[in-house]
Parts: structure tokens; C-alpha cells; sequence
């Protein structure tokens, strides 16, 4: 009998050496069944320079618009980048200034100048982004996701991420982003519903997240708490035992 109760304690605590605390970990935990939070910061990609754009002009009249996408075919594929500026050279109809515009707003722009200029009767253009990329910095980890569409959530960004690991600060994820020449941080916190209204939480392209470990004053506190737990257990353990021998002498 002695032995079993040494294995189970043996057992307990390496249970409890991998525990964590729901409460440190679990997303979104003020969220219930039902629940709907209405979006305040609602985001459409706008083009920057350095980006990377993929246009395709087509119309019934195929040969009418070959010559707008003969640059992309000459260059294998490759789309336009935007210059410091915010500019790229587009085929006929030139130097186009393009930073600041929504992909479907491009579009609309490309469709109305090849109409107006009779270039391409019925044209469709298509504006996609090629580089749309989020940045990950972790504990001793680097990873670069590319977006296929022109929008990702923070909380959509940790899924291609595989999650965080038990041991990752929810409380200190930081989102770095370029604003006017600026590098602005926040920090999210997935565990809570607030999250949804962050501005950075509907990431932009060429943003960085950065996560830190969990801090030695909050790994302290828990191993302090497990210890406890640890302690009366085997305190408790023992007590039976020696009121087993007890009663294994008295027989």
C-alpha cells in the first residue's frame, strides 16, 4: 500500500509540473455562448510603397489588352512595384500614382482611364496584392506568413502561427507597424474580448509580432502555489502512512 501511495504522488507532480492555469492561457475568455461584438475599426489594405502589385487587364478583345499586361509577362510574372514614392510605370498609360488606394479603388481608376482613353473596350482589371506579409518574432523563433487576401486578424494571424504555446505572454503580444514614418507598438491581449476593437487588430501588410516568455515573477508565483499544493499532499501522504504502520503493528 505504501507503494501505491508513492506512485501516485510521483504521478501528481508531474502532473502539476505541466500544468498551467486556464486563466493565463485561454483566448478569449470573456466571451459567452451568443455573444456579438459589434466592430469599430472595420480595415481595407491600402497600397504603400515597397509594395507589390499583381495587375491583370482583360477584355473581349483579347489584343486590346495585351499590351497592358506585356510587362508582367516580360518580367515572368512579376507584379508592379510601388516606388518610394507611392508610384509605378504602367504600360501606355504611364507614371501612376497609386500609394494610399484601396486594391478595388486601383481597379475602378485602371478600368475608367482605359475606357476614357479608348485603349480597351470593356476592359475588367483585376489588382491583387503579391507581398501582402506579417512578420513573427518569438522566443529563439522567426517566421514569415504570407497573406493570400487582403485581410488578417490578429487572432487569424496566430492560427497560421500554429497558436501560442503554453509558455508565451498573452499580455505582451506586440504588433509593430509603420505609420508616417513612424514605427508604432501595441500590445494585444488575446484572452480578452477588447482585442476586436484594437486598431492594430486587422493587420496590415509588413507588420511584425513580437511575444515574450512568461516573466520570472509570474512563473515564480505559480511554482510557489504548486509547491504548496505539493507540501499538504505530502503531509498528508505521510500521515497515512504512519497510521497504516500503526495498524499494521497493533495487529
Amino acid at each position: 500500500m505504501k507503494h501505491r501511495v508513492y506512485i501516485i504522488l510521483i504521478g501528481l507532480a508531474m502532473l502539476m509540473t505541466s500544468c498551467v492555469t486556464p486563466r493565463r492561457v485561454n483566448y478569449l475568455q470573456d466571451m459567452t455562448h451568443g455573444s456579438q461584438i459589434e466592430l469599430e475599426n472595420r480595415f481595407e489594405a491600402r497600397i504603400a510603397p515597397a509594395d507589390e502589385l499583381s495587375i491583370v487587364v482583360s477584355s473581349p478583345k483579347e489584343e486590346l489588352s495585351k499590351p497592358f499586361n506585356a510587362q508582367a509577362q516580360e518580367r515572368n510574372g512579376r507584379g508592379y512595384l510601388v516606388d518610394v514614392n507611392g508610384d509605378i510605370e504602367f504600360p501606355v498609360l504611364g507614371h501612376l500614382h497609386v500609394a494610399g488606394l484601396t486594391r478595388l479603388k486601383l481597379q475602378d481608376t485602371l478600368t475608367a482611364l482605359l475606357e476614357s482613353g479608348g485603349y480597351v473596350e470593356d476592359p475588367f482589371v483585376s489588382v491583387r496584392f503579391s507581398n501582402f506579409k506579417i512578420f513573427y518574432l518569438g522566443a529563439g523563433a522567426g517566421r514569415v506568413i504570407t497573406i493570400t487576401n487582403e485581410r488578417c486578424t490578429f487572432l487569424e494571424a496566430l492560427a497560421l502561427l500554429g497558436g501560442l504555446d503554453n509558455y508565451t505572454r498573452r499580455d505582451r503580444i506586440a504588433v509593430m507597424r509603420e505609420v508616417d514614418g513612424v514605427m508604432v507598438t501595441r500590445y494585444l491581449d488575446p484572452r480578452s474580448s477588447d482585442v476586436f476593437n484594437d486598431p492594430f487588430f486587422m493587420l496590415q501588410q509588413n507588420d511584425i509580432i513580437i511575444t515574450d516568455g512568461v516573466n520570472t515573477g509570474t512563473a515564480r508565483t505559480e511554482l510557489t502555489y504548486w509547491m504548496g499544493i505539493a507540501s499538504t499532499m505530502l503531509s498528508a501522504a505521510s500521515l497515512i502512512t504512519s497510521v497504516m504502520m500503526l495498524r499494521t503493528l497493533n495487529k
